[in-house]
């Protein structure tokens, strides 16, 4: 299960690199995966190799890991984008009030 971007951002402090990084590339995947629904609702599922409820039931799993492949991947750059203020949000966690 992956974390919302405010529930990261509130970790932020005691993020490591690495978890931040995690975190990041965890949220793209979520995004383009929301991005992909639709796309992948719309291509036709009829015909010889397509449609039926077994794949109604694994679609949204298999546009979730095509996400998660393509954001380990290196992404759009949302996820390096999302990496840059958690660690912005990370150093203005440590700054004196």
């Amino acid at each position: 299960m992956t974390m919302s971007l405010a529930a990261a951002t509130a970790g932020a402090a005691a993020a490591t690199p690495a978890t931040l990084r995690r975190l990041s590339r965890d949220f793209e995947a979520q995004a383009v995966a929301a991005m992909f629904q639709p796309v992948f609702a719309s291509v036709p599922t009829d015909g010889p190799f397509g449609g039926g409820a077994a794949e109604a039931q694994w679609r949204p799993m298999l546009v979730d890991a095509i996400a998660r492949d393509l954001a380990r991947a290196g992404g759009l750059g949302i996820g390096e984008a999302v990496y840059r203020e958690l660690l912005r949000a990370q150093e203005r966690a440590g700054e004196p009030a």
